[in-house]
């Protein structure tokens, strides 16, 4: 009878250890969702290796206060409140000609899971591993496989002590004389019968949900391209102009993709990869730029050797296959939120400039889209002579952020939550 005691004595200790272990690890730094935080606020402007629109984050708590979470909070929150008194971030205005937007939004455990990211994914990456992927790839499931581990050994703890007060009550019954009748079998017990018709239910019903909620999304799609391309060559360290390809993207429905002849401009000259870094597929084989390049001839009708003799109206297609897709019912026009709304290119696509081969990073569903209505800030500064004309129109708005009773204007203020806005 004690030993019974004793063992459930021990095993309630052990539960309320691993319930104490669960929360601390729900608090703590998570870098995938500091992932989805960068990705979302400070993607446009910061790269993590390299300078950008603003400074490199790597190392970022070895530098000034930024160790102290607090205080880099109170920088995203406010930065122009914080410079004011503060002779670093003013250097830094100097230094990049603009002061960085704030983020009244942010947490502290948003800044703990951010710099968490930031601190992976500066890690160096393996030569051998060059140019296959974000260095932090891999790594995002951890805390998953973690809880799902925590929550087996819960449920095998929880089935133990079951057990263990079952025998706990039959020897009780035993020492008191009390006579019980025959167990019913487990797989004849009505009540366990009903419990687990109902746990199968509730699971498939979720699983058929989420399954239905996913159709037609396609977050991580990375298709094998006639050519490879890689984005971090071109966009990155050459330093190329999204528009210079993509120039629709300013003034039209779609971004559009580059004509053979666009691509041309360059490459009547630019004849073999010889300068930039080896390059990888997603399966670590090693890919000849130059090989590359030729293939664009072949569509493009080019030979090398007389160049002169080219003839441009012959050039074919590169049969480009679409990545990023949103369902018939959906409107969606690049040029509203890249000259509009002055959103920038890695807001939706990811760091495109650190990508080899593409893939696609947001899932693109309407509850991604909505929330990004609800928290982006719509750029209203503009008088007579500059700022962004396009929303001169809401004369009331400007009139309440001069007066004070409102300090910012979120897409949601504008109608961004209206169905037909999105919808035909």
């Amino acid at each position: 009878m004690m030993s019974q005691k004793a063992a459930l004595k021990h095993l309630t200790a052990f539960l309320f250890s691993l319930l104490i272990l669960s929360v601390s690890i729900s608090s703590a730094q998570d870098a995938a969702a500091g992932k989805a935080v960068f990705m979302s606020k400070c993607a446009s402007c910061h790269n993590v290796l390299k300078k950008a629109t603003g400074p490199a984050l790597a190392g970022l708590e070895e530098r000034h206060k930024w160790a102290d979470h607090k205080e880099l909070l109170a920088w995203i929150n406010n930065p122009a409140a914080y410079m004011a008194k503060d002779p670093y971030t003013q250097g830094l205005k100097a230094e990049y000609g603009s002061m960085m937007t704030a983020f009244p939004d942010v947490t502290l455990q948003d800044v703990g899971n951010l710099v968490a990211y930031i601190n992976e994914a500066a890690k160096p990456v393996p030569a051998a591993a060059a140019g296959t992927g974000d260095a932090s790839q891999g790594g995002d499931n951890q805390n998953s496989v973690l809880f799902g581990i925590i929550s087996l050994l819960l449920g095998v703890i929880a089935l133990i002590l079951m057990q263990v007060n079952s025998n706990l009550k039959k020897l009780s019954d035993q020492s008191e004389g009390v006579v019980l009748p025959e167990g019913i079998p487990f797989w004849r017990n009505k009540t366990n019968i009903a419990i687990l018709s109902i746990v199968f239910f509730v699971f498939g019903g979720y699983m058929v949900a989420k399954g239905a909620i996913g159709l037609g999304r396609q977050k991580d799609y990375q298709p094998v391209q006639p050519i490879y391309y890689s984005h971090k060559v071109h966009a990155g360290i050459n330093q190329i102009n999204c528009l210079y390809c993509h120039g629709s993207a300013e003034q039209s429905k779609h971004a559009a993709i580059p004509s053979v002849n666009t691509c041309m401009n360059c490459h009547k000259a630019i004849q073999a990869y010889e300068k930039g870094p080896k390059l990888f597929d997603e399966d670590g084989n090693e890919i000849d730029g130059t090989a590359e390049i030729q293939k664009l001839y072949e569509f493009a009708g080019f030979d090398p050797n007389n160049s002169n003799k080219w003839d441009p109206s012959m050039a074919k297609p590169i049969e480009w296959i679409k990545i990023h897709n949103l369902p018939d019912h959906v409107y969606f026009s690049h040029a509203q939120h890249v000259n509009a709304g002055k959103v920038q290119c890695q807001s939706c696509h990811g760091e495109i400039q650190a990508m080899d081969e593409v893939k696609q990073v947001s899932d693109l569903s309407m509850g991604w889209c909505i929330n990004c209505h609800r928290e982006t800030k719509v750029q209203f500064n503009y008088d007579s002579t500059k700022g962004n004309k396009f929303y001169s129109i809401y004369e009331k708005f400007h009139n309440d952020i001069k007066s004070g009773k409102m300090d910012s204007v979120t897409v949601k203020d504008i109608g961004g939550l209206e169905c037909q806005k999105c919808h035909y």
